[in-house]
């Protein structure tokens, strides 16, 4: 009796939290339907997309190598792969020492270097791109694929350096400390001991800077102008014009699909590690 009227009431408390946790039942099972549906859509053909019979003709394939192949999905996210590559790692070289020097080094004008950084997270992108655009212009790097790697990775280093200073605030100074007695310096000191201590923070960094650069789109319509520079997020708008005219709607299914399939991976795998590194620092930055 004891066992059952404890299960009894384990159930009368979980209901009583239902009211709280339906609007995000409802809301996840809408999302799993349309991303379902879209991904049934996508191996189907567009007669059966229209004719609500989706699979009825079995599963075509073809319409991802389609895409890939003849829209150029596949170079468009090659480009952003290597986008992302470059501009994540550029990131992390830069705003990883400059929050250890704010951080832990104490030197003067820190406080509006500090600043600067903060007002440079406080500025949007859209009033950068015409001055940046113009100085592009007048430097001839327009159409360079290194113009836009570079421009992910400024754009990017003002977070990296806010998210990271937390990170190495919370590392104990005694261990700075003892690097310093066998004779590190500051810079052998963050190289060996805190750069390594703070990759719970970094990693996180990557993924966010990841599904930045991966899913950002002005900057990409400006400064990637030719067909071999597109990411996947102009590239999918450029298939997306074409498609209206060709009716390949399931064509276009798959594409979605492609563009959104290293995003969706990342949160399943490694949402464990983003929700780490965003609390990790949290007790002191």
């Amino acid at each position: 009796m004891n066992t059952t009227s404890k299960k009894k009431r384990n159930i009368k408390k979980q209901l009583k939290h239902l009211p709280k946790y339906l609007p995000l039942v409802i809301w996840v099972a809408f999302t799993v339907a349309m991303i379902g549906w879209i991904f049934l859509a996508s191996l189907s053909t567009t007669s059966e997309i229209y004719s609500d019979s989706i699979l009825s003709s079995g599963i075509h394939i073809e319409n991802y190598i389609n895409v890939i192949k003849k829209h150029k999905l596949g170079l468009y996210f090659l480009n952003s792969l290597i986008y992302c590559a470059v501009g994540c790692t550029g990131v992390i070289l830069i705003a990883s020492p400059a929050a250890y020097a704010l951080s832990r080094v104490e030197f003067r004008g820190k406080s509006l270097v500090n600043n600067i950084f903060v007002m440079g997270m406080s500025i949007p992108q859209v009033m950068l791109v015409m001055p940046l655009f113009k100085m592009a212009t007048s430097l001839h790097l327009i159409g360079s694929r290194w113009t836009l790697m570079i421009l992910y990775i400024c754009t990017n280093v003002p977070f990296g350096v806010f998210f990271l200073s937390g990170f190495f605030l919370s590392l104990p100074k005694a261990l700075e400390e003892a690097a310093e007695i066998d004779g590190c310096t500051h810079a052998k000191a963050f190289w060996k001991i805190m750069f390594p201590l703070a990759q719970p923070g970094i990693v996180t960094l990557t993924i966010f800077n990841f599904i930045n650069i991966w899913n950002e789109y002005f900057m990409a319509l400006i400064f990637a102008n030719k067909t071999e520079l597109r990411t996947v997020s102009t590239g999918l708008q450029a298939i997306v014009q074409s498609m209206k005219y060709s009716g390949d709607w399931a064509g276009l299914f798959a594409g979605v699909i492609i563009v959104f399939l290293p995003t969706f991976l990342l949160y399943l795998f490694l949402s464990k590690t983003i929700m780490t590194g965003v609390t990790g620092g949290a007790v002191k930055g």
